[in-house]
């Protein structure tokens, strides 16, 4: 499935990301944490609006305060993330509270991986995967076309 495999390699990407992260904080490389959090951000953006405009409104109805407690994570990832997006934040909690923010981050993507994409491949539909592939027409991805 195209869109699972999509959202996985995003996945992917995000947790290399995250690696990087934790260099650059044992470094004490605030504006290189900043950058890799906009880069995050970045591969963010569009697999969030295909997670929250296709794939959690089909799942929903089955299983609401999984998604509504996904949707909630989400709010608070892009939150932290975010402060990175004019620069290097000067609050000295910013980069201990991206750390454990990014921790979250990679007990959601489990949670998404183990869970919400399993359930997605045995409950959706062919209507529904042809509406997350729309809208992932529509808010694009950062990973290069497969086998590149």
């Amino acid at each position: 499935m195209t869109a699972i495999d999509d959202l996985t390699r995003e996945h992917d990407v995000v947790v290399n990301l995250i690696g990087e992260v934790r260099a650059a904080r044992a470094a004490t490389d605030t504006a290189r944490m900043a950058e890799l959090a906009c880069r995050i951000t970045a591969v963010l953006e569009p697999h969030t609006q295909v997670e929250e405009q296709g794939l959690f409104p089909a799942l929903a109805a089955d299983f609401p305060d999984h998604v509504t407690a996904l949707r909630a994570e989400h709010r608070h990832i892009e939150a932290v993330l975010g402060e990175a997006v004019h620069g290097t934040p000067i609050d000295p909690t910013w980069p201990g509270r991206l750390v454990a923010t990014l921790e979250l981050l990679r007990e959601h993507i489990l949670k998404e991986q183990n869970g919400v994409f399993p359930a997605a491949l045995a409950n959706l539909d062919p209507d529904d995967w042809d509406a997350i592939d729309t809208i992932r027409a529509k808010v694009g991805t950062l990973l290069p076309a497969p086998g590149r």
